[in-house]
């Protein structure tokens, strides 16, 4: 099976918004770093986001490009997929290095202010998308 290159040009995206959906069925976005990792994409979140508890309940997602405050870009079709939590620490480290080489110096300063912000290092884990 051949991935959808639209699904696979938004690991090439800085920001994406990813939209999940609550059990009442209203879409949820936020925008969200991504990375490719083969046939998927990659997104790391904090284990307690809401996104996180959405996925529990319903793995659908739609995905489509935007800036770093969410604002999606004109005429951007959703891309459809599925979404895997991934908690195995063993299953997490190649996707956060990926993001981590992405976003360098920009990972590396959000990660620090959210340790900081948090009192302590939350829990993040990858959430591992697959095309629908």
């Amino acid at each position: 099976m051949t991935t959808d290159p639209m699904f696979l040009a938004l690991g090439d995206e800085r920001f994406v918004s990813l939209t999940t959906f609550r059990r009442s069925g209203e879409p949820v976005s936020t925008p969200v770093w991504v990375g490719r990792d083969g046939d998927t994409l990659v997104v790391t979140t904090p284990v307690s986001s809401g996104k996180v508890k959405r996925l529990r309940n319903d793995p659908r997602v739609e995905m489509r490009p935007c800036g770093r405050f969410g604002k999606v870009k004109a005429g951007a079709e959703p891309v459809s997929g599925v979404a895997e939590l991934v908690t195995d620490p063993v299953g997490q480290t190649g996707p956060h290095e990926l993001i981590r080489k992405k976003y360098g110096l920009e990972y590396r300063i959000v990660m620090a202010i959210e340790r900081l912000g948090k009192s302590g290092n939350e829990q993040r884990l990858i959430l591992r998308i697959r095309p629908s």
